[in-house]
């Protein structure tokens, strides 16, 4: 068998300005599993880190300075940026006692283990130290250096690109920092800095880095010039970039990025196959920084899942996983091409592998939630056969322009509030992450059914409606259509709108429409950055959306009987989002008042106080707080609102 050191050539070469792989690049290797003991006694195994996004492992000797030096640096950060959360096993075969003096002197933060078993051999790390190796999910090894001093700042720069590629911005930023002090002239550490800063949608720095760099003159200005192309499309100055994008392509024909920003810009300005032709051109070139090398790619890809060829767009996303382990989007991406299909176990496992890289990511967890829905309603024939008949009654409906059966009846008494979303104009830009509308609907449909205040139509119920009546988001663009929709689904409000793609950002305009008045009762827009946190935003929305019920559609009914022990039943429960805590007036018709032969009518006068204290599906029970007269059957009753709940 073929030692390590054969099979992987470690390139020892400088950091140059176009930042060429200071590591080799391992297909898909699994590291070695072993077990060791720190001086403690303290056990790690690494079978036990498969789920860990990314280990370091440092082999190294505690008599040799030049060994020590990189182990250090990263103590140095991990110390310094607590946060940063790096992972680090030092492995040495140096003698315990040596081992515990050095772990005494240094402070060393990371576990330092001794290795009596020959693991070292195993890693090839016995002539040469210290070998380092960098292992991702899974326990794949995804970098490998051997050597001090050079070495050791490669080492770092590869950290921090890893660190980047994970999204962990101000951990990357940190790092490089670290390593432009140490060396001033580290273009790839700069541009880390530059990129980190984008992310971050802080274009100020990432500007002025950026410039930096490109006036610099050597390497350098190629980087520089590729970083302010990418800065001044995201802030929409596209023939600015263009013309960068131009210069460089000149002098680095081999460089994919700027085909990448390229092809975005002109997606927006809907020139799709010219656009097409730059992703194209991207995956062809031959030279990539580690964190852009998998969006090359994914945008190919989407741009086949868009035109329908699914196998094509996921071999297509494969290949940017395969590049970047972390590139969640295009596992996500991958997900919903099996989803189109029809193919929901295929696309819930795949959401799956996103989750086990990040299980906070908001795109992953609402697409599994909607898979796993799916594929239950896949397997239960009698709830296939009711939405069936839900759907075909619903179709009907809708194509002899009749309204859903009504509620209540009485004119007075609150039905439950219902909203049903329509699928979102989409526009612009080509997004990173294909799905944004099916998240922003699934994960919105959950917050406000937990509310309990609002009851949004099934999902699976609009999509088999949609697909029956063969409607699409350019007939959903129609108001009226939208309207008849709703009023055949008994939902009071319609949310529909449009999401706007941007370099690194999304402009979202929800809509509320009123199906019985056409009346927009609210409108929402936001701008919701690449990196910001997604999950808080729809939150934010949430919010946005039950303070407009609550304050324009206040809960209304009357009064059953008395229930006695000062107590009266209400004919709202749960069903109508009533809890307890809730306030209502009891309200009292005024006798109009004859002017100049008009009756001029006023407002219903609050006469009395009730607070809700106990509820059920149908009905709650409610105490009087104050009143100016006894309170009787048939009283009408309206939802007291308070700023508090607004």
């Amino acid at each position: 068998m073929k030692t390590m050191a054969a099979r992987h050539v470690v390139l020892l070469i400088a950091v140059t300005g176009l930042m060429l792989l200071s590591a080799v690049s391992y297909a898909k290797e699994e590291a070695r599993v072993f077990s060791l003991k720190d001086i403690r006694g303290g056990k790690y195994d690494l079978s036990g880190m498969k789920q860990n996004r990314m280990l370091i492992l440092y082999f190294f000797d505690v008599d040799s300075a030049p060994s020590q030096e990189g182990l250090l640096n990263l103590d140095q950060l991990a110390k310094k940026y607590v946060d940063a959360g790096l992972t680090v096993w030092a492995v040495t075969r140096s003698p315990r006692d040596r081992v515990a003096d050095f772990v005494k002197k240094t402070g060393i933060a990371f576990p330092v283990l001794l290795d009596d078993s020959d693991v070292s051999g195993r890693y090839n790390a016995r002539v040469v130290l210290p070998v380092v190796y960098v292992i991702g999910p899974g326990l794949e090894i995804l970098d490998h250096f051997e050597g001090g001093g050079k070495a050791a700042e490669m080492m770092l720069l590869r950290v921090a690109e890893r660190e980047l590629q994970q999204k962990n911005t101000a951990v990357a930023k940190a790092i490089s920092e670290e390593i432009i002090k140490r060396n001033p002239g580290n273009t790839g550490a700069k541009a880390v800095k530059g990129y980190a800063a984008l992310k971050e949608n802080n274009l100020r720095e990432a500007e002025r880095v950026f410039k930096a760099l490109a006036t610099a003159g050597g390497d350098g200005e190629i980087t520089g010039k590729e970083g302010l192309a990418a800065v001044y499309a995201r802030k929409q100055e596209s023939e600015k970039a263009l013309r960068l994008i131009e210069e460089v392509e000149q002098k680095a024909p081999e460089r994919a990025f700027p085909h990448v920003i390229k092809g975005d810009i002109l997606y927006a300005r809907n020139k799709k196959k010219e656009a097409e032709e730059e992703y194209r051109q991207a995956v062809r070139k031959k030279s990539a920084a580690p964190y852009h090398d998998a969006v090359r790619y994914n945008q190919l890809g989407r741009i086949y899942a868009n035109s329908g060829d699914y196998l094509k767009a996921r071999e297509l996303y494969d290949r940017a996983v395969s590049i970047d382990p972390y590139y969640i989007e295009g596992t996500t991406n991958k997900g919903l091409t099996y989803a189109k299909e029809g193919r929901w176990d295929k696309a819930l496992e795949t959401y799956r592998k996103a989750l086990a890289l990040d299980g906070k990511d908001t795109f992953a967890a609402a697409l599994a939630k909607k898979a796993a829905e799916m594929l239950s309603l896949q397997k239960d024939a009698e709830r296939r056969k009711r939405i069936d008949k839900l759907v075909s009654d619903l179709a009907e409906r809708f194509r002899n322009r009749k309204k859903a059966v009504a509620g209540s009846g009485d004119g007075w008494t609150s039905p439950p509030m219902v909203i049903s979303f329509v699928d979102f104009r989409e526009a612009g830009g080509l997004a990173e992450r294909d799905g944004f509308s099916t998240v922003l609907m699934t994960q919105l449909a959950d917050y406000l059914n937990a509310s309990g205040r609002v009851r949004v139509v099934e999902r699976v119920v609009m999509d088999r409606l949609l697909d029956e009546l063969n409607l699409g988001s350019s007939d959903l663009a129609d108001p009226d259509t939208a309207l008849r929709l709703g009023r055949i689904l008994a939902a009071r409000l319609i949310g529909t709108g449009s999401i706007f793609y941007l370099p690194q950002t999304t402009l979202l305009n929800l809509r509320l429409i009123d199906t019985e008045t056409s009346a927009i009762p609210q409108v929402i827009t936001r701008r919701i950055d690449t990196g910001a946190s997604l999950e808080k935003e729809l939150f934010r929305i949430n919010r946005e959306i039950l303070r407009t019920v609550i304050s324009k559609y206040p809960l209304r009914g009357y009064i059953v009987r008395d229930a006695g022990s000062g107590r009266f039943i209400v004919n709202l429960g749960s069903g109508q989002g009533v809890v307890p805590g809730t306030k209502f007036n009891v309200l009292e018709e005024q006798e109009p008042v004859k002017y100049k032969g008009r009756m001029l009518r006023s407002a219903p006068r609050p006469v009395a106080l009730l607070e809700v204290v106990d509820v059920e599906p149908d009905l709650c029970f409610v105490r009087v707080i104050s009143s100016e007269r006894p309170v009787r059957a048939d009283d009408k009753v309206q939802e007291k609102i308070e700023e508090a709940a607004l």
